[in-house]
């Protein structure tokens, strides 16, 4: 073999790099590949934005000479260059550019315009796949469309992840149903407009343990929630800082509350109840935008729809007494939007493999 293949990621929020993660540690042990990160962390400033790189991998484990200040890419060529959100940071010169997408959700804001401009996709799954050819955005039999599905979510279905070391980790003792809020971080999501007072509620029924985890860049940041969240720690409460990966937590959780985020559809391939905090303004102005809402192939049918704050401890109890409720809804959600489900990442390793070597 000659000269080693150069890949580069890029992105600017720490699901980005969820998603990436994956790939990311099986390609840095194969000969052949030296594998980089650049981007970072955004701060807006007076004279545009600046990115913190080191913020956003360091906590990941990734060692800092495989991490690259924006500055330096600038001046370099990679042979790919990988980016799971639509607008890449981009170095000098990429050979290939290979779009992995952070999630799949009934907004289905991955399908635009602005996000063809990829020389091959990692499709998530045949939903995505058939919205992409209904936007008349890919053609059938495209080329560019590989079917790998969603390494992010491999450790749900691969093993890798144990019961008993997630509960020693957020000291928990399993004698309570596990509950996991994660909300969506578009303007107008539930924490904003109900968040304190169905976590309230929750807390005062005594009986769940609660998990809390906050959208990574939410687009308000109006409001402190991680000095909000931090004040409601308790012995069954636990704020979960908002770059932690959700895999974990879904794997954990008995029950998923969430609005319109894509946790929803990753949790499908657990099969076990949803509850999905109402979010009108969200999707109307989602609609709006231009987006492909779509509320009618699966949305919200794979888990109990509430309105207001004081339904959601019953909505809960119902959905944790008949768990297996929507179960062909989640079955089929789950065939649909998802390839490859527990093996995407090897799906994906050995696509590149035979494509770079």
């Amino acid at each position: 073999m000659g000269n080693p293949r150069t890949f580069l990621f890029t992105g600017h929020a720490p699901v980005h790099f969820v998603c990436f993660r994956p790939l990311y540690e099986r390609l840095v042990s194969l000969p052949g590949f030296e594998v980089f990160v650049s981007g970072g962390l955004e701060t807006k400033t007076k004279t545009g934005v600046e990115h913190d790189e080191q913020a956003l991998y360091r906590p990941f484990g990734v060692s800092r000479e495989r991490i690259l200040s924006v500055e330096a890419i600038r001046t370099r060529d990679f042979d790919v260059l990988f980016s799971a959100n639509t607008k890449p940071l981009a170095p000098r010169k990429a050979g290939t550019l290979i779009q992995i997408f952070h999630g799949i959700s009934f907004r289905n804001m991955a399908v635009r315009e602005e996000n063809m401009g990829y020389d091959f996709y990692f499709i998530v799954g045949p939903y995505m796949h058939r919205k992409f050819l209904e936007a008349d955005l890919l053609m059938e039999n495209d080329p560019r469309a590989v079917k790998i599905g969603f390494p992010k979510t491999d450790r749900l279905l691969n093993g890798e992840l144990n019961r008993e070391n997630l509960l020693r980790q957020y000291g928990f003792d399993g004698s309570r149903p596990i509950l996991l809020y994660a909300p969506t971080g578009q303007r107008h999501n539930s924490l904003d407009i109900m968040g304190e007072e169905v976590i309230r509620r929750l807390v005062k029924s005594e009986k769940y343990d609660l998990l809390i985890k906050p959208h990574d860049h939410p687009k308000d940041t109006s409001i402190n929630w991680p000095s909000k969240l931090a004040s409601l720690e308790d012995a069954h409460t636990r704020p979960v800082p908002g770059n932690a990966d959700v895999i974990p937590l879904l794997f954990l959780a008995d029950l998923l509350i969430t609005d319109a985020s894509s946790v929803s559809n990753e949790y499908s391939l657990m099969d076990r109840p949803v509850v999905f905090l109402d979010v009108p303004k969200l999707i109307k102005k989602t609609i709006k935008k231009g987006a492909l809402v779509d509320l009618g192939t699966w949305g919200r049918r794979g888990g109990v729809v509430v309105k207001q704050p004081e339904d959601v401890v019953e909505a809960v109890s119902s959905s944790l007494k008949e768990p297996m409720r929507y179960s062909d809804i989640h079955g089929a959600m789950a065939r649909d939007l998802f390839y490859n489900p527990g093996s995407a990442t090897e799906k994906a390793i050995a696509w590149l493999r035979e494509r770079f070597t």
